[in-house]
């Protein structure tokens, strides 16, 4: 029998089914592009876990597209509060992201923006060129990651969103935007594949000018937000359960041997590219492998979910040859 859960409106929750669900999404989507599947999945992975994802390509590598035929395949408007997508350049002002000011609330004496439209009422949220950003949404936007709200009139207000995407051209050494990067636990390149599968590029793209002409999306409604939202209820639960007062029972899940060797190349990879790996991040890093190995396979943590330290790199220059380092410590063909 599937696992059930009761959710906030009394409504029972079919785990299996939901998974079953998200997976065939998973593998659905990597059907419209060529050399995307890493991305894809990372994209999964992260939706489940709700954390934010940095996607790193040149223009014209398909970051937007995945996003947005990723929101399409949960059912989503993309039209609609639910979904909000902004590229932001140096000049973008806050009112742009989280809305302006209410000109009839500031003749009272109140700061109250109106949000509408904007990022506080949205659940998926696509972020482009977020680097180019200036001082102002850049504190505005650490506040929504780090604690999900924002600020009306003095008072945080929770925000509505469950996943951020966000893709930049690359990612700039600028140790003003350190914290900013370092709240992306994962962070994948987008390559051009020109050079690899021409032919395969050309199907695919005409595939989608086909479908764009003819108004269709045979990628939608796959799966659902609430498959995911209900997902990330449940692996919530599971990590409740490792801990018995101030016991944590990891090896339950995620097997002492494994463990060490997620740590060991953590370390290696820290030392070979010189970077650090905050407390913070090993934290998410934790949680985001074991979401992996619940997804994938529904069970306990084994090597093949340490690949996701292939994309814990903070500079451009460092991502492939991170990717071919952890492949090569875990021999991974």
């Amino acid at each position: 029998m599937s696992d059930q859960i009761v959710v906030g409106d009394g409504a029972r929750f079919d785990v299996e089914r939901s998974r079953e669900q998200v997976n065939r999404l998973r593998q659905d989507l990597k059907r419209y592009w060529v050399g995307k599947d890493d991305i894809v999945d990372l994209i999964c992975i992260c939706a489940v876990a709700q954390e934010p994802l940095l996607v790193v390509g040149r223009p014209g590598t398909a970051k937007s597209d995945l996003v947005i035929k990723f929101a399409q395949a949960m059912g989503m408007d993309t039209a609609s509060e639910d979904y909000f997508e902004y590229m932001l350049t140096q000049f973008s002002e806050p009112g742009e992201i989280i809305g302006p000011i209410d000109v009839n609330a500031l003749k009272q004496g109140r700061h109250m923006r109106r949000i509408q439209g904007k990022l506080p009422v949205a659940r998926v949220a696509f972020l482009d060129e977020i680097f180019k950003s200036n001082s102002a949404i850049l504190n505005t936007l650490l506040t929504i990651l780090n604690e999900r709200k924002f600020y009306q009139d003095g008072r945080p207000e929770p925000v509505k969103l469950k996943m951020l995407f966000a893709a930049t051209n690359e990612i700039p050494e600028n140790p003003e935007l350190g914290a900013l990067i370092d709240r992306f636990p994962l962070k994948v390149e987008s390559r051009s594949v020109r050079g690899q599968a021409l032919d395969e590029l050309l199907l695919r793209g005409l595939q989608h000018e086909v479908y764009k002409a003819a108004n269709l999306r045979p990628w939608v409604g796959r799966a659902s937000l609430d498959d995911f939202t209900g997902l990330k209820l449940y692996l919530d639960g599971m990590l409740q359960r490792d801990f018995d007062g101030e016991v944590f029972h990891r090896a339950r899940a995620f097997p002492e041997e494994v463990f060490q060797l997620f740590v060991r190349v953590m370390r290696s990879l820290e030392k070979e590219f010189r970077f650090e790996v905050s407390d913070r991040k090993f934290i998410k890093l934790y949680k985001l492998i074991r979401t992996r190995a619940f997804l994938f396979h529904g069970g306990v943590v084994n090597k093949g979910d340490l690949v996701l330290l292939r994309y814990i790199g903070d500079r451009s220059g460092d991502l492939e040859a991170m990717q071919q380092s952890v492949d090569q410590m875990l021999r991974i063909d």
